[in-house]
């Protein structure tokens, strides 16, 4: 990942969670590296609830260049300015697709609540999952959905800037996915160029696991 605080960071460590009990079935080792340091790293670990034996913390980007990551956009000194550049859509494709599915719902993926999930964004706004059933369907991601997700993730990250962003020069670092079997041959692998862009298929992000949890299983039966 790039840095903990990152959008794709925290949402993709929350799926990761969601799914955490399919891969330790499947046998395979969940490792997640990101740019932070030891008070980020259980602040993230804290809030994700990723196992802080997961978690590896970098200071610095070499390992992302090493695997031939993105940088993100690099125009500006400011950092703040290319993260805020990004987020519109420059020079990071796919970015506002997502953001307008966050909102729009999605049809194919599947829901993040619950109906009985209590939902509080900064201690002021305060609703139960169960509304979001007014304008979709239960078992699918419903409109506002993961929008809401996201915004319960900023506000996460912006009440505790410091503690996440340690190293802001990596504010627009990108991650990757590699997946090795256990002859530590590379098989699958997703390197990101976009905010929200952590995964091949986003409206289900862990479809290449799908498919490595089932082929897994054969060998084993």
């Amino acid at each position: 990942m790039g840095a903990l605080g990152d959008f794709d960071s925290i949402e993709y460590g929350q799926l990761l969670m969601r799914n955490h009990k399919a891969i330790i079935d499947s046998q395979y080792k969940m490792i997640i590296a990101g740019i932070g340091n030891e008070e980020s790293r259980k602040q993230y670990c804290s809030y994700t609830k990723v196992p802080e034996e997961s978690l590896f913390i970098l200071k610095d980007n070499n390992l992302h260049n090493l695997l031939n990551l993105s940088s993100g956009l690099q125009k500006f000194h400011n950092p703040y300015i290319n993260l805020l550049l990004m987020c519109l859509g420059i020079e990071s494709p796919g970015t506002l697709k997502e953001v307008i599915r966050g909102y729009l719902g999605d049809p194919v993926a599947k829901n993040l609540f619950t109906s009985n999930d209590q939902i509080s964004i900064a201690n002021c706004i305060k609703f139960k999952a169960s509304l979001f059933n007014w304008i979709g369907k239960d078992n699918t991601l419903r409109p506002f959905e993961l929008a809401t997700l996201r915004l319960l993730n900023l506000v996460e990250v912006l009440s505790n800037w410091i503690i996440y962003m340690p190293y802001i020069q990596y504010l627009t670092q990108r991650g990757g996915t590699f997946i090795f079997n256990d002859q530590n041959n590379l098989i699958y692998s997703h390197s990101s160029s976009a905010l929200l862009d952590y995964s091949q298929t986003m409206s289900n992000p862990l479809q290449y696991l799908d498919r490595l949890i089932i082929n897994s299983s054969d060998s084993m039966g």
